[in-house]
């Protein structure tokens, strides 16, 4: 008898699976990657600092190359605006700075503040956005968000779980889970371009995940495509969470110059 039960579980949970729709095999995926992240420690987390190195590329091609510290902290959801603020630093002496502060963006050096164009700031907006990291730490209850499974794949030699992930403005964005551990390893969404009123591919693959404290899982290796052109990679050598960054590394300060925008 056990022998029977024991021959009937794998067919009894095919079958379980068969019945669920598409937004419920969705929602089961998204769960089990909130968990694979470090469940509520993963949503709990206040900062996070990424060090290492940052590579930019120009057609394939290697155009700059970087130290970089990657300093994020999180808000509360704020409708209508971005619940993050980041600074981006490079070099030893982190000299060279970019800070995103929400609705503004500035380039900062010894000659002071530069406003980020428009364009650049859009881009970054719905790359935060659509990001699979942030939608899973803070749009989780977002009204009109939803989670709709579009079965499995092989991408880069690992069986994944596709989901695509719609919110309340129609903008999509298709990721691809890690079906032995449950988390994020690629996502792909489409933007219109500025300048020419293409469509982009904007792509990021995610791995060499690591344990960065209280169970929480991050990439070490993050990289950036568009159009089937690898444009970013940042390798991290130590990432650390919950650091108790304070306010005036996300704030200009209040005696800086501010320059005009580049023309």
């Amino acid at each position: 008898m056990n022998i029977v039960r024991a021959a009937c579980l794998p067919l009894l949970f095919i079958t379980l699976q068969a019945a669920e729709t598409p937004e419920e095999r969705g929602k089961r995926v998204i769960d089990r990657a909130v968990a694979a992240l470090g469940g509520n420690n993963f949503l709990a987390m206040q900062d996070r600092v990424e060090s290492g190195r940052a590579y930019s590329f120009y057609r394939e091609q290697l155009s700059g190359l970087s130290l970089a510290k990657i300093y994020t902290r999180y808000l509360a959801p704020q409708p209508g605006s971005l619940a993050v603020r980041e600074r981006e630093a490079f070099g030893k002496d982190e000299d060279n700075v970019v800070l995103f502060t929400g609705d503004a963006g500035y380039e900062i050096s010894f000659r002071g503040a530069r406003p980020i164009a428009q364009d650049r700031l859009d881009r970054y907006r719905d790359t935060t956005l659509l990001s699979i990291f942030y939608i899973l730490r803070e749009r989780l209850k977002e009204p009109g968000l939803v989670f709709e499974s579009k079965g499995k794949e092989i991408i880069d030699n690992q069986p994944v779980d596709v989901v695509d992930i719609t919110d309340g403005e129609n903008r999509t964005v298709t990721v691809y889970f890690n079906q032995d551990t449950g988390l994020p390893a690629r996502q792909v969404y489409w933007r219109r371009n500025a300048v020419t009123r293409d469509r982009d591919e904007e792509v990021t693959v995610y791995s060499k995940y690591r344990d960065v404290g209280g169970g929480v899982m991050w990439p070490y290796a993050i990289q950036r495509e568009r159009n089937g052109e690898k444009i970013y990679q940042i390798f991290s050598d130590n990432v650390a969470i919950n650091r108790d960054l304070k306010d005036d590394l996300f704030t200009l300060p209040a005696n800086m110059k501010i320059l005009g925008k580049k023309k």
